[in-house]
């Protein structure tokens, strides 16, 4: 229990020291990939959310799921990719290489569809590459371009305001 808290008191000064170095701009450009990053126990109707994605203009093929699970033995049976607390390591050492591969993929716009303040979440939000960021949670606003403050239940909200945004900002 002790090691645990250790461990995530040091990934969380690598999370402060990676995000004040950032120098964050938004590129021009239209959005063509997304990356979606969910937390399973909030938000888990992948369907509505493709179909979502879909209507903005976004291609199926070029969008990418990721999950996080809080436990191993609770993953579900299905072709998405999934992460846990496991998974990481001391000082900002991935364990997963599905995870891995999702924070080094450039994305023209990456969606952190979660609420809830989880470590784990927040980092792979802070160390993604992506050039776009767009979260539903104003817990910490260095992590994301763009926050829509809304709870993961209310995607039909979350659609319209998305689409509203990437119009005005010229993206989609």
């Amino acid at each position: 229990m002790f090691l645990r808290r250790f461990k995530d008191k040091s990934n969380q000064k690598f999370i402060n020291h990676l995000l004040e170095e950032q120098q964050r701009t938004v590129p021009r450009g239209k959005v063509d990939s997304v990356g979606v990053l969910l937390n399973f126990n909030e938000f888990n109707q992948y369907d509505q959310f493709r179909k979502m994605l879909k209507e903005i203009g976004i291609k199926d093929n070029k969008v990418k799921f990721i999950a996080m699970i809080e436990d191993e033995k609770s993953r579900p049976n299905s072709w998405d990719d999934f992460f846990s607390p496991d998974d990481f390591g001391w000082k900002g050492k991935i364990k997963n290489p599905q995870l891995e591969e999702f924070i080094n993929t450039s994305f023209d716009a990456l969606i952190c569809y979660y609420g809830t303040t989880l470590f784990e979440l927040d980092f792979v939000s802070a160390m993604s590459r992506a050039k776009f960021k767009i979260g539903i949670s104003d817990h910490d606003p260095r992590l994301f371009d763009l926050i829509i403050q809304l709870e993961p239940r209310y995607l039909n909200v979350f659609a319209k305001e998305i689409e509203k945004y990437l119009t005005v900002l010229n993206k989609i």
